[in-house]
């Protein structure tokens, strides 16, 4: 059962804390626990009425209508408005709820759906990874049940393992090989697993190797494979005080390739990346940067 503070819920349904409280008192929608301490904690069944609350008010519905709905004519009219409803914010409140519910159908849907409206790869950048963000630092400070953050990573994972087998066109003649890792200990792979989803929609060469790779088990990948580029996502690792040697010793692995970082440890050391290090800032950047193929350097053939 999770245990969530009045910021968390302001974190996950973009309602200030002080209208919480001020609905909680008006209209009696929560009935949160106290510490020993008399903070205020709420538990799985708080926290999926309030996103359902947030979304029918956020949706035109009245606070005082919603309060007299009884918690099953909530979920009824949210699904209602889910499927009558297709704009960025509505279908990132669903997958909230979704994740909270621990609900695949419903998660089956809204991924289906936004599919076939926009296609997969933008369904991910403009539903997907928006999601994750907003729900991104409450999984870090463990706020959510780790049970709810396994459960919607594999269902991703799932969705876009099944996107990199469905694309089967043979690589470019003229296209460039990339190697794809994360480094020791980190485990946050899905950034990693879309970048080979974009590529190889882009029809590029990739080696993948995956999660938690040891520096050392790189050596020897540059000569027999001779790379472009390699790409990594620096999510909680390397720890910032080694980030910088870190980077040094793989351009060093690397001599003739063009290293490009993404991630949160990354993209807040930029000031301490050594020279040639191109920074990724977005989906949207690594795919301007596939298809125009604007590189720093090219390797050279052994």
């Amino acid at each position: 059962m999770g245990n969530y503070s009045i910021r968390d819920l302001e974190q996950l349904s973009n309602i200030k804390a002080h209208t919480l409280r001020m609905w909680e008192q008006r209209y009696q929608l929560l009935t949160p626990g106290r510490t020993k301490t008399r903070i205020r904690y709420y538990d799985d069944q708080d926290l999926r009425k309030i996103l359902n609350v947030s979304f029918l008010n956020q949706n035109g519905l009245k606070i005082s209508h919603i309060a007299r709905m009884s918690e099953q004519e909530m979920a009824e009219k949210v699904r209602e408005i889910v499927e009558e409803k297709s704009d960025q914010h509505n279908q990132i409140n669903a997958l909230v709820m979704a994740m909270v519910d621990m609900d695949e159908a419903m998660f089956e849907k809204i991924i289906s759906t936004n599919s076939l409206q926009m296609g997969f790869e933008r369904c991910m950048i403009e539903i997907v990874f928006p999601f994750m963000h907003r729900i991104g630092i409450l999984w870090q400070t463990g706020s959510i049940n780790p049970a709810h953050e396994h459960f919607i990573s594999n269902l991703i994972r799932q969705k876009i393992l099944v996107a990199i087998d469905g694309q089967v066109a043979p690589a470019r003649e003229n296209s460039k090989r990339y190697v794809l890792f994360l480094p020791e200990g980190e485990l946050h792979e899905l950034s990693l697993l879309f970048a080979a989803f974009i590529l190889k929609a882009r029809r590029q060469q990739l080696m993948y190797l995956g999660q938690s790779l040891p520096l050392n088990d790189l050596e020897g990948v540059s000569k027999l494979y001779q790379p472009h580029y390699v790409f990594s996502v620096f999510t909680s690792q390397p720890a910032r005080h080694n980030l910088p040697q870190y980077v040094t010793e793989l351009q060093a692995l690397f001599p003739h390739s063009q290293v490009l970082l993404t991630g949160y440890q990354a993209l807040s050391a930029a000031n301490e990346m050594p020279e040639g290090i191109r920074l990724i800032h977005s989906f949207e950047e690594m795919i301007e940067f596939v298809e125009t193929g604007t590189a720093l350097r090219q390797p050279e053939k052994g």
